[in-house]
């Protein structure tokens, strides 16, 4: 017996003259569930919920795992806001307005992990919040963890900005009893009125550390991403150390970051933010991402090595647990294509 669906599909009486292909014309068929502030939520037919990440760059996982198309946090900087132009969406705020919630997805992963070879790592939640607030209603997160809790032998990373990962817990630690599991957790300042301008619907600094700390004393592995370190706004030095330093008292086993890269449709939504809350920053940014994406290593550089002084002088990883996570290096979001 087929389970339930999570969502009916509803027929749309435009489908036969529909002349969109592909994954735009499964969203542009997905029937609407609700409205929130200017946000709409669709459900989308999924085909495919692991996907292998195509890169030319070396990246520290093989497959990847987004249970949402877009993401409400609204952050000014995210770089994933391309990922929309699949579906012919090219208005970049298209990505923070427009949640689509994949089906089935559970039911997906049982027949896919099969593909998954050892030694291949899965990043979940790499290019959009796998615990944005649509998860509170649709559980698709949820049911994936599920999924992996009757498995063994996987090496799963989850990237979050959401204290709603703790209402996970213990799923989690049942996934982490047969599988390697990791749990990032991005706080890029912890100033909470930056943090909100910055990433206006995403928790506050203070709850995802919060959150950080829980998972810890859980006996979870769990670290801090920095990511992105936004030039001329959280990078200075003390905020850096700040923030590690926070990240070693809520018990946190790791820290990396990684600079801001600019991708065009990410651009057209970040430098109308820096015009509006920046204007002193605009000229240089201007300059130093024009004809690139990312910067160079004469920033990168010394970046690392700050964070790597700081990881030291706070004793990051002082459990003396392993966290396979410490592979996902500096450049691990520079570039992935086809994350879904």
């Amino acid at each position: 017996m087929q389970p339930a669906a999570l969502f009916p599909i509803f027929e749309n009486p435009a489908k036969a003259e529909n002349p969109l292909v592909g994954i735009a014309r499964l969203a542009s068929e997905g029937a609407p569930l609700r409205e929130g502030h200017n946000v709409e939520y669709f459900t989308l037919p999924a085909k495919s919920l692991l996907n292998r990440c195509v890169s030319g760059r070396q990246m520290p996982f093989t497959w990847t795992i987004n249970p949402y198309r877009g993401c409400e946090f609204g952050c000014r900087y995210c770089y994933a806001r391309y990922t929309h132009e699949f579906m012919e969406m090219r208005d970049g705020m298209e990505f923070e307005q427009k949640i689509y919630v994949k089906q089935h997805a559970a039911e997906l992963l049982r027949q896919e992990l099969r593909r998954v070879k050892p030694g291949e790592s899965i990043a979940l939640g790499t290019a959009t919040d796998p615990y944005q607030p649509a998860e509170k209603r649709y559980e698709v997160t949820r049911g994936i963890l599920e999924e992996f809790a009757r498995h063994r032998g996987f090496e799963l990373g989850i990237v979050t900005k959401s204290n709603l990962v703790v209402r996970d817990l213990e799923l989690l630690r049942e996934v982490a009893k047969i599988n390697e599991l990791s749990i990032h957790v991005t706080i890029t300042t912890l100033d909470t009125e930056l943090a909100r301008i910055l990433e206006p619907r995403a928790p506050r600094p203070d709850l995802r550390l919060d959150a950080v700390r829980a998972l810890a004393e859980a006996g979870l592995r769990v670290g801090l991403s920095c990511s992105p370190v936004v030039p001329g706004i959280t990078d200075a030095p003390k905020d850096l150390e700040a923030l590690v330093h926070a990240a070693a008292g809520a018990g946190a086993d790791y820290v990396f970051a990684n600079p801001l890269f600019l991708k065009p449709c990410s651009a057209a939504v970040f430098l109308p933010f820096l015009e509006q809350h920046f204007p002193h920053l605009v000229n240089n940014y201007r300059s130093r991402y024009r004809d690139r994406a990312f910067l160079p290593p004469a920033y990168r550089k010394p970046l690392g090595q700050l964070v790597a002084r700081l990881r030291e002088k706070y004793k990051l990883g002082r459990r003396g647990r392993a966290a396979y996570a410490t592979k996902w290096h500096a450049q691990m979001f520079e570039e992935q294509l086809e994350l879904f």
